[in-house]
C-alpha cells in the first residue's frame, strides 16, 4: 500500500495529514475550518485517495497558517506515499464542470514543483473563507508535493463553484496521475532515470 502520514508542528500550527494512494476516496478531516474541510473532502472523495487532516492553528489570527500548513502536511504526505514514482502514470488533465463555472487541471508528477493559478474571484470570501487562500493551498501543496500542477478557470460566476471545480479537478487530474499503469510495469515513466530535479 502507497501510504504516508506526516505531523508538522510549529508555533502557529498543529498538523497531522495520513494519505493512502490506493483508497476509496474515504476522509476524516477537521481543521477548524468549515468551508476549507469541505473542498477537502471533495479533494478525496474525487480522487479516490484517502485522506485523513487533523489541524489546529491559530485560526483567532486568520486561516493563512492552518490552511498552507495543511497543504504543505497533505504534499508531504502524498511525496512520500509515491516512494520512487516507479510505474504511475505521471501525466493527467480533466476539464470540471459545475453549473456555470468549468475550471482546467492538468499536473505532472515530476518530482519539479511548480504551480500556474489562473483563476479569478470576484469576492474576497466564501462565507468566511479568503478566497486568496485557495492559492496559498494549493503552492504549498504543489510545492510539497513535487507537482507541477496548473490550474485555470475558465469561467464561471459563482465564487463557491468556481473553488469547488478547482479541487475536484485537481482530484481527478490527481487521481489519473498517481494511478499505476499496467504497461509500465516497475519502470519509472522518464527517459532520464529519474524523476525530480
Amino acid at each position: 500500500m502507497r501510504t504516508a502520514k506526516i505531523s508538522r508542528d510549529t508555533k502557529e500550527t498543529r498538523i497531522s495529514a495520513e494519505i493512502n494512494l490506493d483508497g476509496t476516496g474515504a476522509y476524516d478531516v477537521a481543521t477548524g475550518v468549515g468551508f476549507f474541510d469541505h473542498m477537502l473532502e471533495q479533494l478525496a472523495r474525487h480522487s479516490l485517495i484517502d485522506i485523513t487532516v487533523r489541524a489546529e492553528g491559530d485560526t483567532h489570527i486568520d486561516f493563512h497558517h492552518t490552511v498552507e500548513d495543511t497543504g504543505i502536511a497533505i504534499g508531504q504526505a502524498i511525496r512520500e506515499a509515491l516512494g520512487d514514482m516507479a510505474g504511475i502514470t505521471r501525466y493527467g488533465d480533466t476539464h470540471l464542470a459545475m453549473d456555470e463555472a468549468l475550471t482546467r487541471c492538468a499536473l505532472d508528477v515530476s518530482g519539479r514543483p511548480f504551480l500556474v493559478w489562473d483563476v479569478t474571484f470576484d469576492r474576497d470570501k466564501v462565507g468566511d473563507f479568503d478566497t486568496e487562500l485557495f492559492e496559498e493551498f494549493f503552492r504549498a501543496f504543489a510545492m510539497n508535493a513535487g507537482i507541477t500542477l496548473h490550474i485555470a478557470n475558465i469561467y464561471g460566476s459563482n465564487n463557491h463553484h468556481i473553488a469547488e471545480t478547482c479541487f475536484k479537478a485537481v482530484a481527478r487530474t490527481l487521481r489519473k496521475a498517481v494511478e499505476i499503469d499496467p504497461r509500465q510495469a516497475d519502470r519509472l515513466p522518464t527517459t532520464k532515470g529519474k524523476l525530480g530535479g
